[in-house]
Parts: structure tokens; sequence; C-alpha cells
């Protein structure tokens, strides 16, 4: 029998999780920035000399190859790691080359399917970049803290999101 999570008590616990962080490691939530280390490192190890981009050597490093490993990594690992734990638990845990939204739309070419995901996570990364955080940096942790700039970033996220939708979905079950 699958069964979700409540998402009031999912909401609950990642609002407990953020306090205990900021409690515990003085760290707020956010992923983004990992993803920028991660790349760094990529390219150290491919021989490219990330020292020349000011991105990575600012503020003594903080983006560069260097910072690797830190919290935020174990973070993203930590959600990757608990959704999968969560969707075994749940028995909603499947493998599928294409979702069935996707394939009733755009057809089932996980080819296809696979490099529009790339090229949106790219769009993604880069506009996380430019907003100076992802949507776990701007909306829980910038939310928390109440901060004006989380919930302009925020509201421009959703709003991305269901322009997005809207645009490659139309409404639902319409074409």
């Amino acid at each position: 029998m699958k069964r979700s999570w409540n998402p009031y008590l999912a909401g609950a616990l990642t609002g407990l999780l953020l306090v205990l962080s900021v409690a515990v490691a003085g760290q707020y939530f956010g992923a983004s920035t990992t993803f920028a280390r991660g790349a760094a490192a990529i390219e150290q190890t491919a021989g490219v000399d990330t020292s020349r981009y000011e991105y990575f050597s600012t503020k003594g490093g903080k983006y560069g190859p260097d910072s690797l490993p830190n919290w935020q990594l174990l973070f993203v690992v930590g959600i990757a790691l608990g959704g999968l734990g969560a969707s075994l638990a749940s028995g909603t845990f499947e493998i599928k080359r294409v979702p069935d939204m996707w394939a009733a739309r755009f057809g089932d070419r996980p080819l296809w399917r696979n490099l529009t995901a790339f090229a949106g996570g790219v769009v993604l990364i880069i506009g996380a970049r430019l907003a100076g955080g992802c949507p776990s940096g701007h909306g829980l942790s910038g939310l928390s803290q109440l901060a004006v700039s989380g919930f302009v970033a925020l509201a421009f996220f959703f709003g991305g999101g269901w322009v997005s939708a809207r645009l490659l979905y139309g409404k639902g079950g319409e074409r």
C-alpha cells in the first residue's frame, strides 16, 4: 500500500530541522552553492586553473574547489538520501524512463527528456547564482528571518514555476 507524507507534518519537520541547523551548526539552508563548488572541483580535476575566475577566488576561496567537503555538501547528499529513504519507506519508489505526465505531453523519448532536464537545470542554477541563492536558501532561510529578499525571491520562484508548468503542460489534462 502506497502512502504519502502529510505535507503539514513534512513542512513542520523541515522548519524544525532549520531551527536545529541554525542552533547547532549556525548554518541556514541552501544548496545551489554546492553545485558551483562541485563545478569548480571538476574543473580543477580537469586541469582548469579556477583561481583565474573571480567567482571562485572571492571571499577567501569560499566558492572554490578547495571549499569541499563542507556542511552544505552533506546537506545536498542528505536531501537525496532522505528522498530515497522516504520513497522506499512509503512504497512509492519506482524507476521510470520518462515521467507519465511528460510522456503524455511530449512522448516517451528518454534522450529528449534527459536533454531537456539538463538544459532546465543549467538555466535554474544560473538563475540561482544570479539571485544569490536557491529556493531553499531564499525561501526557507530567508522567510525564517523575515527577509524581504526572501519573500520577493520566493514569489518569483513560484511565479516562474507556475508559468513554466502552464507553458509545458497547459491546464493539466488539457493541451
